[in-house]
């Protein structure tokens, strides 16, 4: 398990994830966001448990990124598949995530609502992943978003299967942190 924690004078967030069987105990006062990052930690198959509070609602959700993104990196093997791709519908919604887990941040939505596209991009950055996310269809943010996290997470587990070897041509692609 790994555990991050970020407290400021705005923001304080807790996370705790593993890979496991995607059960989570989430709460940051944010009704659809907690069911977005349960949401998103099920279909990733990472245990999650994820406290946060906050002065603004922009504070809290990029705080939960920043965090968050920082506990995902730390759990994805050195041995990762890296690669993954999946395409989820959800009613007038169909959304793509094309991921790679290798270390190297890069971002590119869109979202039609700020908040969660700043999510996706902050999250991202921390959890050290590149994503390409497309909404290929819908007219309803809700289901465009919720698309989103799945799409993201099924990828994210895809990813963080072991291959049992370095996928790379640099045979490795691994920061050493001491």
């Amino acid at each position: 398990m790994t555990t991050v924690i970020r407290e400021t004078k705005e923001t304080q967030v807790h996370v705790e994830v593993s890979p496991g069987k995607g059960v989570t105990q989430v709460d940051t006062g944010l009704k659809f966001f907690d069911h977005m990052l349960a949401t998103f930690a099920r279909y990733a198959g990472l245990d999650l448990t994820l406290r946060a509070r906050g002065d603004l609602t922009h504070h809290v959700m990029e705080d939960v990124a920043i965090t968050l993104g920082t506990a995902v990196q730390r759990v994805i093997p050195a041995t990762a598949a890296r690669f993954a791709e999946r395409t989820i519908p959800m009613d007038d919604a169909l959304v793509q995530a094309c991921l790679d887990a290798g270390g190297r941040f890069y971002y590119q939505g869109p979202l039609k609502n700020r908040l969660y596209e700043h999510w996706m991009r902050s999250f991202c950055e921390h959890a050290r992943v590149t994503l390409h996310l497309r909404v290929l269809r819908g007219k309803d943010s809700h289901h465009a978003t919720e698309a989103a996290f799945k799409a993201l997470g099924l990828a994210l587990r895809d990813a963080m299967v072991d291959s049992g070897s370095v996928f790379s041509m640099k045979g490795s692609v691994a920061l050493e942190v001491k």
